[in-house]
């Protein structure tokens, strides 16, 4: 099984990825690094990966999941806004691929178009939050949330449990 993490080139947030990529080499999914830049991604603390792909090539077919990593690095390149991974993302969703977001990542999902009567785990920060309402996603009191094949994480001090989530999911063992 194969999963893409799909990071910001900059400012996504190192504790995500790495909480992440732990539980799933744990249990035999290979994390993908992915990116929209093909030199060294570095987080928001200093970590530094170099993506294995260009989002650009990540196909549903080649994946089980995509998961949207948080940071300020989602905000500073507008990656809600950018129609490739939009369309990616919609993609994973018409193939019903496992579709994740962490936080402000939430909002290329709902940028998507794909949240429409879901429910979403809610972030803090304001601007997730009207997205979410306004493109009609269904918001959740709960920190993680699985609705129609989307996963979507509120508060990123609950990532083991997202990451525990994914693999349930995926149906690793």
């Amino acid at each position: 099984m194969k999963v893409a993490l799909l990071i910001a080139p900059k400012d996504f947030k190192d504790e995500s990825v790495s909480g992440i990529r732990l539980m799933l080499e744990k249990w035999g999914v290979e994390p993908i690094i992915t990116s929209y830049s093909n030199h060294d991604c570095m987080g928001y603390h200093g970590a530094v990966y170099t993506p294995s792909l260009n989002a650009a090539a990540v196909k549903p077919d080649d994946f089980d999941a995509l998961v949207l990593v948080d940071g300020p690095g989602v905000d500073g390149y507008k990656l809600y806004d950018f129609r490739p991974l939009l369309d990616t993302v919609r993609l994973f969703s018409m193939r019903k691929k496992l579709i994740c977001a962490i936080n402000n990542g939430i909002k290329v999902v709902a940028r998507a178009n794909i949240i429409a009567n879901v429910k979403v785990a809610m972030p803090k920060d304001d601007e997730t939050q009207r997205l979410v309402l306004l493109y009609h996603g269904k918001p959740s009191k709960e920190d993680l949330e699985f609705d129609c094949g989307i996963l979507t994480l509120g508060n990123s001090d609950r990532i083991t449990d997202f990451a525990d989530m994914i693999i349930r999911r995926l149906g690793a063992k």
